[in-house]
């Protein structure tokens, strides 16, 4: 099984959009194995966005992300990368599909809301930014015959 990492964002948090959002990803059949309520810190955020530190909206990103308290999960299950990606919609929510959290929630770029991992290596580096492996826990849902042949 996969793990991937979403961090639903100050803007989803301020619209009381939480329940909301981890709800469309656990229809899917994914599941949570970790998940806090959480202000990032500094650090976390510069470690976080270090893949952008040369381009000219990190400083914003790091900012924004730093101002109000935000929602980190960890979620596992097959292929969990792409089909969360899949559920989020792309990064500019104009772009987005209607269905997608993006596109049905989102106005702009810098307010799109939630952000999950782009691959299996990113995901496992960020959540290790938030998460220790002992935070992870090991369950199954009796629903998994239902979601995994």
């Amino acid at each position: 099984m996969e793990h991937e990492f979403v961090m639903l964002k100050p803007d989803a948090v301020q619209r009381g959009l939480i329940g909301q959002l981890i709800t469309r990803l656990e229809r899917t059949g994914l599941k949570i194995v970790a998940m806090k309520f959480l202000k990032v810190s500094q650090d976390q955020a510069e470690k976080h966005y270090e893949v952008h530190k040369e381009r000219p909206f990190y400083s914003g990103l790091v900012k924004y992300i730093t101002s109000s308290p935000t929602v980190a999960l960890v979620i596992e299950g097959e292929n969990a990368v792409a089909l969360t990606r899949k559920i989020v919609g792309a990064t500019n929510p104009l772009d987005a599909s209607p269905g997608t959290i993006r596109g049905d929630f989102g106005i702009q770029i810098g307010r799109n809301l939630i952000h999950a991992s782009d691959s299996v290596e990113n995901a496992l580096a960020e959540l290790k930014i938030y998460f220790d492996e002992s935070e992870l826990v090991n369950w199954k849902p009796v629903t998994n015959n239902w979601v995994y042949e």
